[in-house]
């Protein structure tokens, strides 16, 4: 017999990032060491952010065979699978359904694996070592979000709830150029899409897509300023501290896409992406000026005119957003798994994400109906 067991990682540190990143955490830049050491060394999360740091570790025969990036939550912000009115329905029956156990990326709505090991048994005991923590220490529940398609199978066969949610990605069908993509929207799309291209463009100054040692620490202090007016308007005070970017810049600059707009030699609006294997993932916007349909050409377009000239199969553009949907983005579904220790608040959920999930798959098809491109 193999002796499997799972521990506690009360910081990112505590484990080498070989060791870490060894089990896949690679998948995506989110996950790996790298990334969320930049989270918690930057004060992003940790020490009054709401966002605790407890990691989970699988060791076989004392070998590291898996990892799960884990947090002690205290509140539902930075997570994008919504579970705010869970919370309240709780706490209107006397319920404390904070703190929880929440298995995800901070601040990252983009899918991929959270049950970090190559053995399906592995990833099982990461599971049930999520809702033993939570039983133990009398929290709600445990969530996973953003999980794979296959986690969520796997979570399923033990006892966890599975929610369908939707974003709006691109696809890359092998195309040679930015009007190859435009020749298979429908003639009016493709006419409005150009339309607001040029007007963008045109906003009287130059706009540059930099990566690796492209970016200066320069751009960072005007991405900083354009991350705090965004994160000011949208959630009341940023998520990432500024020490965070000089971190991303020293440790993931290679990783880093900045797409910025210049006007009369200064920086006046920005968005950031992070470069994974098989995707382009849009996180961050911000401007200084208002100038009409710079935002979707920094965002969304340039990400495209990227993807396509490095061969990206897919650009995820981040969380929400149906205006995605005329610029060639197709809605496409989102797993996250759900352990709640009352049975019969479970059973309620239950009945809810049954109910969404129905609501789900009929808009996603409505809207892929609904989509810019030729039919047939």
């Amino acid at each position: 017999m193999r002796e499997l067991s799972v521990s506690v990682l009360p910081a990112i540190s505590d484990i080498d990032p070989a060791e870490w990143d060894g089990c896949g955490a690679d998948a995506t830049p989110f996950t790996t060491h790298r990334f969320l050491a930049a989270l918690e060394a930057s004060g992003s999360v940790g020490q009054d952010t709401g966002w605790h740091p407890s990691h989970l570790v699988a060791r076989l025969d004392g070998r590291v065979a898996g990892v799960a990036p884990c947090y002690l939550k205290t509140h539902s912000q930075g997570e994008y699978i919504f579970d705010h009115a869970w919370a309240e329905a709780y706490a209107r029956v006397g319920g404390r359904y904070y703190p929880k156990l929440q298995c995800g990326v901070p601040f990252t709505p983009v899918t991929g694996p959270r049950l970090i090991a190559q053995s399906p048994a592995v990833q099982g005991a990461l599971l049930q070592a999520m809702a033993q923590v939570a039983q133990q220490n009398g929290l709600s529940g445990a969530h996973v979000t953003f999980c794979t398609e296959a986690e969520t199978r796997l979570g399923e066969e033990v006892g966890f709830l599975a929610r369908a949610s939707e974003q709006f990605h691109w696809q890359n069908q092998g195309y040679g150029s930015f009007d190859d993509f435009l020749a298979q929207l429908s003639s009016r799309k493709r006419k409005a899409i150009r339309k607001e291209r040029e007007r963008a463009q045109g906003f009287g100054g130059t706009i540059r897509s930099l990566t690796g040692d492209q970016i200066r620490p320069e751009h960072w202090d005007a991405f900083w300023a354009f991350y705090q007016d965004t994160g000011g308007r949208k959630w009341g005070r940023p998520y990432l501290t500024r020490e965070f970017f000089d971190i991303l810049h020293d440790t993931m600059r290679e990783d880093c896409l900045l797409v910025m707009a210049e006007r009369d030699g200064a920086p006046v609006a920005g968005a950031l992406n992070l470069i994974g294997r098989d995707a382009l993932y849009g996180r961050y916007w911000g401007c200084l000026e208002d100038h009409r349909f710079l935002h979707f050409e920094l965002c969304y377009h340039r990400a495209i005119d990227w993807a396509i000239a490095q061969g990206i199969p897919r650009v995820e553009a981040g969380a929400q957003g149906e205006h995605k949907l005329a610029r060639g983005y197709l809605p496409s579904q989102t797993h996250s798994l759900h352990w709640v220790a009352d049975e019969g608040f479970s059973n309620a959920i239950a009945e809810y994400l049954r109910r969404e999930r129905l609501a789900v798959d009929q808009e996603m098809a409505v809207l892929t109906e609904m989509g810019p491109f030729r039919r047939g």
